[in-house]
Order: structure tokens, then sequence, then C-alpha cells
């Protein structure tokens, strides 16, 4: 027979275990609270260099003239979460937002389960991290230029991976995810979004990836008609997750056009591209540094912007 002592230390052991189990697999992380869903209320920013370094996106702050309340990167497959660079975000004000693509790797076995180990590290991670992060997982899935998306994959296997790592994370408690559901403005060699579609209840935020390339393109002419499909799908709030207005668009004309449609629109917010991009086909400079009218152009705009606090 153990003695007293014995057995209520053996209790408390016990319920200290039990207790930490349940924080970290039941309760929600701290900052699980949803994060505000006012329309035009997030100014985003993907910058070269990220999640390794901040400091592009200090220097793109200092000519946009407004801390971007979204900072955001993209992780390969088998990357950790980078937990460094979410708490320098936060130490800023800002939310992480990343695109999480499946290259080289196999979406038939996300969905069977079959990186699970390494989807647990992840979520892990990003409870652990405690604060609202933004992940979105193979986005522009319903346009043909990457392995994951429209006429590489049949939909129904993309939808069933998408809908294995959203239970799978929230199994482990990593209720601090805005689920990002990424898809590419319509245009030719787009596929239909509701087929990609995995459902609101595994779904959080919708976004929209769009760019200006043609002085002719407006805002209603890019995103209009995705906007349409999107709100015949589902209610849940739409954010313009990747856009910028190139040179040749007319890069300062453009910005009040975005900026304009996203309140015309009623859309969460933007998350600008300050990238410049060549693939050996084409160039393209998002960059709003580079030019002068452009720089004014965007700080006007983003000043009147009321940004959520997250």
């Amino acid at each position: 027979m153990r003695s007293r002592p014995v057995v209520l230390l053996a209790i408390v052991i016990a319920l200290a275990t039990a207790a930490y189990v349940i924080s970290r697999v039941v309760t929600p992380s701290a900052g699980a609270e949803a994060l505000p869903q006012s329309p035009a209320a997030y100014l985003g920013v993907y910058e070269t260099g990220a999640p390794h370094t901040y400091q592009p996106v200090a220097d793109f702050t200092q000519v946009a003239g407004r801390q971007p309340n979204l900072v955001g990167y993209y992780s390969g497959w088998r990357e950790p979460f980078q937990t460094s660079f979410a708490d320098t975000v936060r130490s800023h004000g800002a939310v992480t937002i990343l695109q999480w693509d499946p290259t080289l790797a196999s979406v038939q076995k996300v969905a069977d389960g079959g990186y699970d180990s390494y989807l647990r590290s992840f979520a892990d991670s990003v409870r652990d991290f405690g604060y609202p992060v933004v992940i979105g997982f193979g986005h522009e899935m319903n346009a043909y230029w990457y392995s994951w998306g429209y006429g590489h994959l049949p939909p129904s296997t993309f939808v069933a991976a998408w809908r294995h790592i959203v239970t799978l994370f929230r199994s482990q408690g990593a209720t601090n995810v805005t689920w990002l559901w990424t898809i590419q403005a319509d245009e030719p060699g787009t596929g239909s979004i509701a087929s990609w579609w995995p459902g609101a209840k595994y779904v959080t935020w919708i976004g929209v990836d769009g760019y200006y390339y043609r002085p002719y393109q407006t805002f209603s002419g890019i995103f209009g008609k995705t906007i349409a499909q999107v709100r015949a799908l589902t209610g849940l709030p739409v954010l313009v997750s990747e856009t910028a207005a190139g040179p040749q668009a007319g890069q300062a004309a453009k910005i009040p056009d975005l900026f304009a449609g996203m309140r015309h629109y009623g859309v969460l917010g933007l998350v600008w591209f300050d990238i410049a991009q060549d693939n050996g086909v084409y160039h393209q400079d998002w960059h709003i540094e580079d030019s002068q009218a452009a720089r004014t152009a965007f700080r006007r705009c983003a000043s009147a912007l009321t940004l959520a606090r997250p």
C-alpha cells in the first residue's frame, strides 16, 4: 500500500499531465480568435528574400508609407514553419500569410496521409507560435501552370488533400489558422472553380490572384467575373491575395484603380507582389520603388485605408 504523500504526488503529476495534454490538443491556442473581416482592412506584401530576411518588407513600408498588416512568404513542401520570421512579422503588428505548395510532392499521398508526420510537425509549430497565421495550400489550383493544378490533377484529389490538411491541423489544436483557398482570377486556360471547392467547413477566406499586364485592364475586368463566381459559391470573405500592376500597364494609373476596385467589391484587402520576375520567357518588375509616380500613387491610396489591428 502506497503512503499518502506518494499517492498525492502521483495525483498531482497525473492532473498536470492531463492539463498539459488538454491545453495542447483541445484548448484553442492563443490568438485563435478570428481575424477582423472588415472590407478594405488589409494591406499586404510579398517581398524577395522572405522568410530569410524582413529587411525588404521594412524598405517597402518606408516607400508605401504604411506598415502592411499581412506579410507573406512561399513555403516549399517539407520546409518547416518559419517561426522566427512569423515572430518578426508579429513584432511589426502584422500577420504572416504563407502559401504552402506541394512542389515535387504527391497530392494523392497528402490526401492518403503519407505526409502526416511532416504535417503534424508543421501544425504543432503553428499552434505553438500561438498567434494568427493565414495559410493557403496549393494556390492557383484552377490554373494550368502548377503540377497540382488544372489539367494535371483531378480536382477531387486536391479537395481530399485540402480537407485532410485542415482536419489534421485542427486535431493538433492549431486553431490559430485562417485557411485561405486561393484561386487564379478567371482567364483563358483556367478551369471551373467549383470543382476545386473543398466546402465552407474547411475554408476561412477566399483568395483571388490577378495582375494588371496591359493599359486597358481594370479591376472589374480582372477580378469581377471571378468574385461573382465565388459569391455564387460561398459568402465567405474575399481577399485579393496576390496582385500588382506592371510598368507596361501604366503602373501609376492602375494602382488607384486597384484600390478603388477593392473598395467597390467589398473585399478584405490586397497583397501586393513587390517582386521582379524573370523566367527566361518574360520579365515583369512589379516593384513600386522603381517609379516615383507609382510610389506617390501607392502612398496616397494606402494612406486612405483603415487597417485592421490583428
